[in-house]
């Protein structure tokens, strides 16, 4: 086998422990993430409370720690107040950022409800388009503070005793797109999140906030803007956010592969942007990293254009519901690969979405649910990627894509997880031509086993899934993998996703 790449896993030589939380997911109220997603009270699995039971099972299996709420583009015209108290004295607005209707039937105190049913948390955002510092503070008082003031009685009036609690706060989303409402320069955003965290600290000093980086690497204004934005709030923030999207608009799946690459380099500089101005302040602490929307998002393009510009104002419409091929599940994995092994400096990030807008999971109204191509390495990641990132040693072939003169074969990285005494190895052959061989060395676990090679692969990289038909999913391949006195051998089939674990022997 000409295609060969061999790995060295040492306990010793570690990323990060990964904050579990690098596994999140983005519920916003946009197209049918909400209404006809995880919440329609006339479906046969309806709780009390009108939630899909069916979706709730999917999202439980993902294990997602943390949820991005309510918005996204969503959030930057969102009143807060007309989200709770009664249902029926709530108004229905003018969604403008997507053109829609918005019911408010779902707001913040039953979107909590449906939280602890997953069993996950909140990472709330706040309105700073078109609100400001006083509205960030009333919803914090609103939801963090115990009794005894204005909102947090209001909280209790509407039935909610105990206060939510919420633990990390968005300031605003994509403040650097001029597709924002409320869009700003960086020295006006910036000026605004640090005085804005700075009011909503002497309220609750125990939450963590994120500031809006760019909105992805292309931006005019990246990294500029992440230097300016920090340069004002630095000491005020916790985090600074990433997001990017991908997509194979060229029809060209060898360089779709390569986007993986795109990322890290995204990440790299923003670190380097946030040390820069960590040596500028002198500074003893670290800005670390939400990348807090992330996902591939191009295949609905052209119908949520021709929805919002010729059949606007409707209710929960179809929208952003991409249908995701083999291929797109390969980039997935390689993308969660690329944040486990920047966890050092990612501590969150937020797959968008969770359910039918460009997401793992999809309902039909009428029927049943579904998993999208993408929803297997999510899980895999998920479930197995919790632990210890280690730094691998790695030398393999490589290969030329159009837009890169060359890319390694296998993208990989390996968990290790002290409590399960499990290491994880998660593997993308991304060479769409040839099998690779594999070589892991794991002597330094001493009296390791395979325990399971888990491994999607399918000759058609286009093959999606449906209600109707699963053609996408994972199957266990062990007589792929051997281990030989702590050597690892093992057959990656060309374009494939791998998930490949290791258990210390019982004695």
């Amino acid at each position: 086998m000409n295609r060969k790449t061999k790995m060295i896993i040492d306990k010793e030589l570690t990323i990060s422990t990964i904050d579990k939380r690098i596994y999140g997911s983005f519920i916003e109220h946009l197209g049918r993430a909400v209404y006809e997603g995880i919440y329609q009270p006339n479906h046969v699995t309806a709780d009390k409370n009108g939630f899909r039971k069916d979706v709730i099972d999917l999202v439980k299996e993902i294990n997602v720690p943390i949820i991005r709420y309510p918005g996204g583009n969503f959030v930057s015209n969102f009143y807060w107040e007309d989200s709770v108290g009664p249902i029926s004295e709530r108004p229905k607005r003018l969604e403008i950022a997507w053109r829609s209707i918005e019911t408010n039937e779902v707001g913040l105190n039953e979107f909590s409800k449906w939280i602890k049913e997953v069993n996950s948390e909140i990472m709330m955002a706040v309105n700073l388009g078109t609100r400001g510092i006083q509205d960030a503070c009333n919803l914090l008082e609103y939801c963090n503070h115990t009794s005894g003031s204005k909102y947090s009685d209001l909280r209790i009036k509407h039935g909610i005793e105990k206060p939510h609690n919420i633990k990390v706060w968005c300031l605003g989303n994509e403040m650097d797109g001029p597709w924002q409402i409320g869009h700003k320069t960086m020295n006006e955003y910036g000026r605004l999140a640090n005085e804005t965290a700075n009011a909503m600290r002497q309220i609750d000093p125990n939450i963590e906030l994120v500031v809006c980086g760019s909105s992805n690497s292309s931006m005019p204004t990246f990294p500029e803007w992440e230097a300016t934005i920090l340069d004002h709030a630095y000491d005020n923030v916790d985090y600074v956010s990433l997001h990017h999207y991908f997509g194979n608009f060229n029809d060209d799946s060898n360089d779709y592969l390569a986007q993986s690459d795109t990322m890290d380099d995204f990440i790299k500089t923003v670190v380097s942007t946030c040390n820069y101005i960590k040596a500028k302040k002198r500074s003893k602490k670290d800005i670390n990293l939400s990348f807090d929307e992330w996902n591939v998002w191009f295949h609905s393009n052209s119908e949520d254009d021709n929805t919002m510009k010729n059949n606007p104002w409707q209710i929960a419409p179809r929208l952003l519901e991409d249908i995701y091929t083999f291929e797109d599940a390969l980039l997935v994995g390689l993308l969660l690969i690329t944040l486990i092994r920047n966890s050092d400096r990612v501590k969150m990030a937020c797959m968008a979405q969770l359910v039918n807008v460009i997401a793992p999971i999809m309902t039909d109204a009428q029927g049943g649910v579904w998993k999208q191509t993408i929803f297997y390495p999510y899980m895999h990641a998920s479930k197995y990627g919790r632990g210890v990132a280690l730094k691998t040693i790695t030398k393999g072939t490589k290969h030329k894509t159009n837009c890169r003169d060359e890319i390694s074969d296998i993208e990989s990285v390996s968990v290790y997880n002290e409590e399960t005494e499990e290491v994880v190895v998660f593997a993308v052959n991304r060479n769409i031509e040839e099998d690779c061989e594999l070589t892991i060395d794991i002597r330094s676990f001493s009296d390791y086993s395979l325990l399971e090679h888990i491994v999607m692969e399918n000759d058609d990289l286009k093959a999606t899934n449906s209600l109707l038909k699963e053609n996408v999913f994972p199957v266990t391949k062990n007589e792929r993998t051997t281990v030989d006195n702590g050597v690892v051998t093992s057959i990656l089939h060309k374009a494939s996703w791998n998930v490949i674990r290791f258990s210390k022997n019982s004695k």
